[in-house]
């Protein structure tokens, strides 16, 4: 057996996150050293209290270090203030939420770690004998702030992996997807920090969604995950329908999870290019994936800068987390 991948998973854990947090921890060949926490889908107490509630279901000490409460500056803008993308709708009385206020497991019997999670990241890249990947399936903040506080930090990182962003989808604005609307800046300062950069768009993960016969087929395994990965992919799925009742796909992508499985093994996704890509910082494309197709553009100091991957493989997807949960 090779060396397992030594991985942060940075989240804002949200349904898709606990899908990537169970497969990090049952995956074989990944060491997981951290959870970082960061608002996104939820405020920063509910993020980093649901990924404490998913480690414990799991039986696992991997430390929770808790991140940013705000982005970067889009808070001090008025016009820019973020919500945070849990989005919620009311019928016949019922709440349906795509990311609950807390995930329906125990309330967590240990806290998060004293080291805010940018300051972790400092720590641990300064010190690291060997190269770390990052996961980063929420908004990019506490990565931003750390290689703020020291860009040499970069030396250390063997890839960012991103779940975020889209070449020709989009969720939060007509332009933009959530977790890089929510912190366009913090996005655009990661992605040009000079690491290998993969990034996992929804152009890939809506590629790999699931149903409720996929929910059945998880349920099926008869363990703790299959049973809650299953449950999730049904909230998700009822709460789409509930929200937006006129163009219901009955079917859900566990985005986080895609970019988590490709970290160790990138063949689930398909048609992964070499692009230019920035990030819109204002006004209609703020939030915005920018990916620069002309050659003409393509210049010694305006160059390529992601891996960006286009499509998935959603039964390689599929297959590998039955894989993981079957235990």
């Amino acid at each position: 057996m090779g060396k397992k991948l030594r991985i942060v998973l940075d989240v804002d854990t949200g349904t898709d996150d606990a899908v990537a947090i169970m497969a990090a921890v049952k995956h074989p060949d990944i060491e997981l050293m951290a959870v970082c926490s960061v608002a996104g889908n939820k405020p920063i107490e509910n993020t980093t209290e649901n990924s404490l509630r998913v480690l414990q279901a799991l039986g696992s000490e991997v430390p929770v270090y808790r991140g940013c409460a705000k982005p970067l500056v889009k808070s001090i803008t008025p016009t820019r203030i973020p919500d945070h993308g849990g989005t919620m709708t009311v019928v016949d009385g019922k709440e349906f939420h795509v990311h609950p206020e807390y995930l329906n497991l125990p309330a967590s019997g240990r806290s998060y770690e004293e080291l805010p999670a940018p300051a972790y990241y400092v720590e641990l890249l300064r010190n690291a004998k060997e190269p770390v990947t990052i996961v980063a399936v929420g908004p990019l903040t506490n990565l931003a702030v750390a290689l703020i506080i020291d860009p040499s930090i970069v030396k250390n990182i063997e890839r960012i992996v991103i779940m975020g962003g889209g070449a020709e989808c989009a969720n939060r604005t007509p332009v933009a997807e959530f977790n890089i609307w929510a912190d366009p800046d913090a996005a655009q300062w990661v992605i040009h920090c000079g690491a290998d950069i993969l990034m996992v768009p929804l152009d890939a993960t809506i590629k790999t969604a699931f149903t409720k016969e996929d929910a059945a087929d998880f349920r099926a395994l008869g363990t703790f995950c299959g049973d809650f990965c299953a449950d999730l992919i049904d909230l998700r799925i009822d709460a789409d329908r509930a929200i937006n009742p006129e163009c219901p796909d009955n079917n859900t992508a566990i985005h986080d999870a895609l970019a988590l499985l490709a970290a160790a093994d990138e063949s689930v996704l398909r048609d992964v290019r070499r692009v230019r890509c920035d990030i819109g910082l204002g006004d209609f494309a703020e939030g915005a994936t920018l990916i620069t197709h002309s050659k003409e553009f393509l210049t010694s100091e305006f160059t390529k800068n992601v891996s960006f991957a286009y499509s998935a493989d959603k039964e390689a997807f599929k297959a590998e987390l039955l894989r993981l949960f079957m235990q």
